[in-house]
């Protein structure tokens, strides 16, 4: 029996090393998948976000949006002002309606007594500035 067990040895540490080949094998194979995947996820990411800044303006000063809802309205009516800046340190509507801050989105509501021009201006760090205007209409 010890006999048969020492020369079966070698053939069983060849089949034990063979095992463990196989296995560390598959192991890094799904690790090096893994990996890749992870890779590939972050550079999608990366690229979605360069395309979301290029949308955005690329960095630089950009009204995104400027409107009214309604157009035009009653005495005595609001309206809502939508706006959105990109890459602003500041922005005022013209004539002053409240205080703001730079926003992508940002309402507020407004109620004029006449037809009014709104002006919204938007300066960067950099001293540029960018306006956009729209008209409010009041009927009786």
């Amino acid at each position: 029996m010890v006999a048969l067990l020492r020369k079966a040895a070698p053939f069983l540490l060849v089949a034990i090393l063979a095992i463990g080949l196989y296995d560390g094998r598959i192991f890094y194979s799904r690790w090096r998948y893994t990996r890749d995947q992870e890779r590939a996820t972050k550079a999608m990411e990366a690229e979605e976000a360069r395309r979301t800044i290029t949308m955005l303006g690329g960095g630089k000063l950009k009204i995104l949006e400027f409107q009214s809802v309604p157009g035009s309205i009653r005495k005595g009516e609001r309206a809502i002002i939508c706006y959105g800046v990109y890459g602003a340190k500041s922005v005022r509507i013209e004539p002053p309606v409240e205080a703001l801050k730079p926003a992508v989105s940002h309402c507020l509501q407004v109620s004029p007594s006449v037809n009014t021009e709104y002006a919204l201006v938007a300066e960067d760090d950099s001293g540029h500035s960018a306006t956009e205007r729209l008209t409010i209409q009041v009927g009786r």
